[in-house]
């Protein structure tokens, strides 16, 4: 069961919110945790003890560290000024080593199950290399759903709560809910515990404004998942797994529309899930802002996957920054290289962690690693050349806000996230490099004239109807980068073309969607992350 599936939205979804609105305002939170528990056995069966494991972990931490925290308040009652650093400091390592102990027992079912294997190959590869050839008996183990989503919930609680920005949570049921809510289980958003727990908890009916709100986003997100992803996954699918087949223009082709597919799919399934939980009364972080209007690499991945870019920003980049390491050394470099490079050295080793950790998060291959280093250097280049473009604009008496660089620098960075998605999507490291090499040895457009581009899949009514909606959604993100609010808008107008509107989205998803004959089924594409 998927959240496109028509068991979810046709039976799942209407009988979980006609369940939650017609109890007592007390239950509905149950309602909630049981539907999510439901939806995620569906999809993982018995996996869900880790789930169940984390929660457990969760809570456990929170009330360990009450206990601590209650504690130490009452020793610095009765105790000396001079007295009380020592005591801070004690609870400090003990709060810590409880800290360490749960995010490590965390981090390690993560890298059991999923990148055992990976490890496990590349010892054997190492030491073939080196000429004591070892065959080390590898494990292979099925992976929970959204495992690396939920982890990583789960981590930020317990940093919150150590930092004690949060209460811990006593309610174990409230834990349960924020971290398993069924919409947010298999792909994010990545949320906080202020994010979303007390508003799921709550229990606030669903009113006519947020089920007429939430079904206009779900229907969104089912014509951008459904009319554009779905229907290039055949021909995304059959360049990449097939390109030696294949010139470089073909090559470049499916590199763009696997881009187009990936942030229809991504982009069109957190619509949906931010729009089931509309109808729960539950506001959920966004988590695109209409990257593609990025002007910058740095840019984009504060537009894109908001949420684990503001995850790793938090939890590792500030950490690592703000360590009395780094303060150190900027503090020694800043006098060498400068107010700007001096700290822009350190940042860049936060910076690094933060994009290693990034790639290794997306999957247990070297082209996700790959992908990370490729967007780390990307980021470091772009903020160590900055002060120079700048000299360089006002010397040229350039603008920055003209529409010209403007549209440069958009049109530039787009072009690079082209070039990463490729080697993000080949089948491995080695594959990409083939490909990318490809579209600079091999590159010819007569593919896209003698028909070969329509032998992969997709005949030129798909491309058509691709093209089609994805200018209304370029249409939409325009106004919306502009600071209209379009679903707003769209809700003021009167109930006829409020409805009309309504009705064409599902009129064009029923129409227009890819599913039926010749069309395979796909599951959200971040879901494997």
């Amino acid at each position: 069961m998927t959240y496109c599936d028509l068991i979810f939205l046709g039976i799942f979804l209407p009988v979980t919110i006609l369940l939650y609105n017609v109890i007592p305002q007390k239950h509905r939170a149950k309602v909630l945790l049981i539907a999510s528990y439901v939806f995620f056995w569906s999809i993982s069966g018995k996996l869900i003890v880790f789930l169940l494991a984390t929660t457990v972990l969760m809570y456990i931490f929170g009330i360990c560290n009450k206990k601590l925290i209650d504690k130490r308040k009452n020793e610095l009652k009765n105790v000396e000024k001079n007295n009380k650093k020592i005591i801070k400091e004690r609870y400090l390592r003990k709060t810590r080593l409880i800290l360490v102990f749960n995010v490590v027992i965390l981090l390690g079912m993560i890298v059991v199950l999923k990148y055992s294997t990976f490890i496990g190959n590349n010892i054997n590869y190492l030491f073939n290399v080196i000429g004591y050839p070892v065959n080390i008996g590898i494990a292979h183990f099925a992976v929970p759903i959204g495992i690396s989503f939920y982890t990583l919930q789960a981590i930020s609680y317990m940093m919150d709560v150590y930092k004690e920005k949060i209460e811990p949570d006593k309610n174990i049921g409230r834990l349960a809910l924020f971290i398993s809510f069924f919409p947010q289980i298999m792909e994010g958003p990545i949320c906080r515990y202020n994010d979303t727990a007390i508003q799921l908890w709550k229990g606030d009916k669903t009113s006519y404004k947020s089920l007429t709100f939430g079904m206009q986003r779900i229907g969104f997100g089912l014509m951008k998942k459904m009319i554009i992803a779905d229907r290039l996954d055949i021909l995304v699918s059959g360049i990449f797994s097939n390109y030696n087949d294949y010139n470089g223009g073909i090559i470049a082709i499916g590199m763009i529309l696997y881009t187009l597919q990936l942030y229809m799919d991504f982009s069109g399934v957190m619509d949906i899930v931010i729009g089931i939980a509309e109808i729960f009364n539950v506001k959920m972080p966004e988590n695109f802002k209409q990257p593609f209007f990025s002007k910058s690499i740095s840019e984009f991945w504060t537009r894109w996957h908001i949420t684990l870019g503001t995850w790793f920003r938090d939890y590792i980049y500030y950490p690592v920054c703000m360590s009395k390491k780094s303060k150190k050394m900027t503090t020694n470099l800043r006098k060498k290289f400068g107010k700007y490079y001096g700290p822009l050295i350190v940042s860049s080793v936060a910076l690094f962690c933060v994009w290693i950790c990034n790639g290794i998060w997306h999957g247990s291959a070297w082209n996700y690693i790959f992908f990370g280093m490729y967007h780390f250097t990307l980021i470091l280049m772009g903020r160590f050349v900055e002060p120079i473009s700048k000299k360089f604009y006002k010397k040229i008496k350039i603008r920055e806000e003209s529409v010209g660089l403007l549209l440069f620098r958009i049109v530039r960075t787009t072009i690079l996230v082209f070039f990463g998605e490729l080697f993000f999507r080949a089948e491995g490291l080695l594959a990409g490099f083939k490909m990318f090499a490809k579209i600079f040895s091999n590159f010819t457009l007569d593919s896209l004239f003698n028909g070969e581009i329509l032998k992969i899949g997709l005949n030129w009514q798909d491309f058509v109807i691709v093209a089609i909606f994805t200018v209304i959604f370029l249409v939409i993100s325009i106004r919306k980068e502009q600071g209209n609010k379009v679903r707003e808008k769209i809700a003021e107008r009167n109930i006829v073309f409020r409805w009309t509107c309504y009705f064409a989205i599902i009129f064009a998803v029923i129409v227009f969607g890819a599913y039926g004959e010749g069309y395979v089924p796909v599951d959200p594409m971040y879901a494997q992350f």
